[in-house]
């Protein structure tokens, strides 16, 4: 597996002092390819989580290619972001690769394109067969939510 590109200009500061989240050598394989957290999918989101003591954060820059209302981003990617988000926070705090069963999403804003935003996701609770998370999507600053999200999650 390739070395990760290096983070857009805007993110690094903000990322810096951060350790990004990395898979197992088994779950390379097999999630190489998956369209939200995959490095190798050709049109992928590619979200990449960062540790917090709180849980994970991510830094999110929507394509124009997923332009849904005009200047805003498509609600199922917005949702997919947020679902890899919380799978994320998921494995942050318990260490073990969960699947969706469950996502809830609450658009409060338009999510808009190509403009530098954070996600962040943390553990609710963990049941033992599943767990639950949530997160949201904001501004860098963290001043503006423009969309949140709760999930439940079926550990593989």
């Amino acid at each position: 597996m390739a070395a990760p590109e290096p983070l857009p200009e805007v993110f690094r500061e903000r990322f810096a002092a951060l350790e990004e989240q990395r898979r197992a050598a088994g779950e390379r394989d097999l999630y190489e390819g998956c369209f939200g957290c995959g490095p190798a999918h050709p049109t992928g989101l590619k979200v990449r989580c960062f540790r917090t003591d709180e849980g994970v954060l991510a830094p999110v820059l929507i394509a124009r290619q997923y332009e849904g209302p005009p200047g805003a981003s498509h609600g199922g990617i917005v949702a997919a972001y947020l679902d890899e988000l919380l799978a994320g926070a998921i494995v942050r705090a318990t260490g073990r690769v969960a699947v969706t069963g469950e996502l809830s999403v609450r658009y409060v804003k338009p999510v808009p394109l190509e403009t530098p935003l954070v996600g962040r996701g943390h553990l609710v609770a963990d049941h033992g067969r599943y767990a639950d998370a949530e997160g949201r999507l904001e501004d860098l600053a963290g001043a503006r939510v423009f969309a949140t999200a709760r999930g439940r999650f079926f550990f593989m």
